[in-house]
């Protein structure tokens, strides 16, 4: 298709148009590809008919847009009104086709409209399909004379930076990188400047002359957030160049731009998703993209057009050596590993950074290239796309919730593939979760809680645990059991982050080793008491289920093994509002866990003690004497109840199972003393009814008394045949048998 002439320069009407043009609007009027057998008949169709009215009424209101030569008043002009509203009318119902904006803003920026038809005309420049970098290049040049005033330069800058993706080339917009960094003078048109500077920012962008600009400019106008993200840019890109402390947090940099378009947009894509044919002609782009949502669309690497220029540039650079450290390499031709490793440090990432988040070999760029310019690109848009897209935040939004599913498993899909957080959902969270009902989107919000990046507790505290907990009081049991499912999946995370960076740290890094440490430790240790202390509350608003439990334990079955297998050194007993109803649990399930639990902190417990005489290095980390304490607590409850039968008697923990011997008499239980043992306990005792059936089949009695002397070890090894290999470490390992005659009274042991 041939451009249009500039309409700085004479241009004929619309109508001696040339045919390849009337095909591309007739194809953008079908929303689709041309069929030649089925074009007769389908110009018989009613829709058709009504198509072709407002084809026509279209290009009657492009034909006079392009001729206009006077200023014409809009009040005191029919004709101007009519196509105005055309223009409106169609933009904003089914956007306009990528051959109507290089008419259209020509005429809005040639200062030959008043202001407010030139802010109409910018407002209905929606695309249909793509914008012709083209018209973009040939617009901006009207900047130059002036023509325009500064209100519509502004709404032309928005207006350029939310259609940023849409335009289908961005190499003639790179090549004005130094045209639009002269705009940054003006106080009024910095910001947006330095938004669209910082979406065409590359290595070779990055100028010392420019950097001492910006400098200059943040000393004249103060701390501005727009100037401290390009300069962020830069640094990241040239770090030996940027040698001005800046702020480390991210946050938003710059304000929403998309405003006057949103609804427009949103109104296109919906036409397009409900559509038969959903997409319309890709004007000579062999592969159409998806334009369901803004993110979806930047979530494909953009198909570049084929003309012939770039055909002929295609056949030159297959003289040249794509590998040589002079060429970047497009990531559009990027289809194998092998490729990835040899072209490894002059790949050119996509302008649509959303498209990284669905490529695994960018992913694994990521991954060995640690370029922070990469993802500070990445963590901005997504940044935006997440405050834009949540169903919850934006009333408008609820209809696309599937959508915004498929977005989250994308992101959450990205940090399991980086095995990192993005700073960017862990704002998105803290922003949102106070207005969350706990039930859109559960499963892909409380997956990405997972991989919060580790921060200060007073941040969490506020952001997450207070309105996690919230939800967590007033929902079902099984939000309850995801919920903790969530936070022993954070915890994992923060672990192994440990792991991985203690191992990358070197000697002359223990200062700031210790440092992180101690900081780890502290956040650690108050997610663990949240958790502890939840699990009180909800076992006694569900009335102790095994199902919620079970999540409990499996949660402190990571924290009872820290500082063995992570090497934290921190050990957390867990509340008694666990220990006592998983010991008293009617579930066996729950009563193997709970030994397995304890056994792994003996063991860790015990480690931990040894270290500490060896005196080998100094420890800056020493567990308190409560920790013991607390343990040997539990284990005399434990061994009291399994084993001796003296819980009652010897309990000494504070909310433990100590009664005097007159309190327990009034319950008329016969051998209270015996209740919880390994033969009497709620959990066992079907187990001994198993084992009575098959050691004295004829003895219908169920008399459990028998089970003592070698039955006693007989019905052990009968235990442990039956998968309860916790409660056989815990009794290996905590339980001291002195002697085989011993056996035969279970009171006989040391703990």
């Amino acid at each position: 298709m041939q451009r249009r002439r500039s309409s700085k320069t004479p241009k004929q009407p619309l109508q001696v148009l040339h045919h390849k043009t009337q095909t591309d609007l007739s194809a953008w009027r079908k929303g689709g590809r041309i069929d030649p057998e089925k074009s007769v008949q389908n110009h018989q169709s009613l829709n058709d008919q009504k198509n072709d009215s407002k084809q026509d009424s279209l290009e009657e209101a492009l034909s006079y847009f392009e001729t206009v030569q006077d200023r014409v008043s809009l009040k005191k002009n029919s004709v101007l009104q009519k196509h105005l509203t055309t223009v409106e009318s169609i933009a904003l119902q089914r956007g306009l086709p990528p051959e109507g904006f290089d008419v259209l803003l020509n005429v809005a920026l040639s200062g030959k409209l008043a202001d407010t038809v030139n802010t109409r005309l910018l407002k209905s420049l929606v695309p249909a399909s793509v914008i012709p970098e083209t018209s973009v290049v040939s617009s901006v040049s009207w900047l130059c004379v002036s023509k325009c005033s500064g209100n519509i330069q502004l709404l032309f800058l928005r207006w350029l930076i939310t259609m940023f993706d849409f335009i289908d080339h961005k190499e003639q917009l790179h090549a004005l990188y130094g045209f639009f960094f002269s705009f940054l003078q003006d106080e009024k048109m910095c910001p947006y400047v330095c938004h669209l500077l910082y979406l065409l920012t590359r290595k070779e962008s990055v100028k010392p002359f420019r950097i001492r600009r910006l400098i200059d400019l943040q000393a004249k106008m103060g701390m501005q957030s727009h100037l401290q993200a390009l300069l962020s840019l830069y640094k990241l890109f040239c770090p030996e160049l940027v040698t001005i402390t800046l702020p480390g947090k991210m946050k938003t940099y710059f304000k929403n731009s998309e405003g006057p378009w949103k609804a427009a947009i949103n109104t296109v894509r919906r036409r397009n998703q409900n559509s038969p044919v959903s997409q319309p002609l890709f004007l000579g782009t062999a592969q159409p993209q998806s334009r369901k949502r803004k993110w979806n669309t930047q979530l494909i690497i953009p198909v570049r057009s084929k003309t012939k220029n770039n055909l002929e540039e295609d056949r030159e650079k297959n003289r040249i050596d794509l590998y040589s450290t002079n060429e970047s390499f497009p990531v559009e031709q990027l289809q194998t590993f092998s490729q990835l490793l040899q072209n490894i440090h002059h790949l050119e990432f996509p302008s649509q950074m959303g498209s990284v988040l669905t490529n695994p070999l960018l992913l694994h760029y990521m991954n060995c290239i640690k370029d922070e310019s990469i993802y500070l690109r990445l963590y901005y848009w997504m940044g935006q796309t997440l405050q834009e897209e949540c169903t919850w935040c934006v009333a408008d939004n609820n209809q696309y919730e599937e959508e915004f599913k498929d977005f989250l498993e994308t992101v959450y899909k990205t940090e399991c593939f980086l095995q990192e957080g993005f700073s960017s959902c862990e704002e998105f969270l803290y922003k949102s979760l106070p207005l969350w009902d706990g039930f859109c989107c559960r499963s892909q919000i409380l997956r990405l809680v997972s991989w919060i990046p580790l921060s200060n507790f007073s941040e969490m505290k506020s952001h997450l645990y207070d309105p996690l907990a919230q939800l967590f009081f007033t929902s079902s049991l099984y939000f309850k059991c995801s919920v903790l499912e969530s936070l022993k999946e954070l915890l994992l995370n923060w672990l192994n982050w440990h792991v991985i960076h203690l191992d990358s740290e070197s000697d002359s890094q223990v200062h700031s080793l210790n440092t992180t440490l101690s900081g780890l430790v502290n956040v650690v240790a108050e997610l663990i008491h949240f958790v502890g202390w939840i699990s009180t509350v909800a076992l006694r608003l569900e009335n102790n289920p095994t199902f919620l439990l079970y999540f409990i334990l499996d949660f402190y079955e990571t924290v009872c093994d820290m500082y063995l297998r992570y090497n934290l050194p921190l050990l957390i007993m867990p509340p008694a509002g666990v220990f006592y109803p998983a010991l008293l649990s009617m579930d066996s399930v729950s009563l193997n866990q709970l030994c397995y639990i304890m056994y792994r902190y003996r063991t860790n417990l015990v480690a931990a003690k040894e270290n500490e005489l060896s005196k080998k290095k100094m420890q800056q980390f020493k567990f308190s004497s409560q920790t013991y304490q607390e343990y040997n607590q539990y284990i005399t409850a434990m061994v009291g109840c399994l084993w001796t039968s003296s819980a009652f008697q010897k309990d000494t923990h504070p909310q433990g199972l100590r009664m005097d011997d007159e309190l327990l008499k009034k319950t008329t239980v016969q051998e209270f003393k015996t209740s919880f043992n390994i033969v009497y306990h709620p959990a066992m005792m079907g187990y001994a009814v198993l084992f009575l059936q098959q050691a004295w089949p004829d003895d219908t009695t169920f008399n459990f008394s028998l089970i003592k002397g070698k039955k006693w070890n007989w019905y052990l090894e009968y235990l442990y045949a039956q998968g309860l290999k916790g409660l056989k470490v815990f009794i290996e390992s905590s339980i001291n048998r002195v002697s085989q005659a011993s056996h035969s009274k279970a009171g006989n042991v040391q703990v």
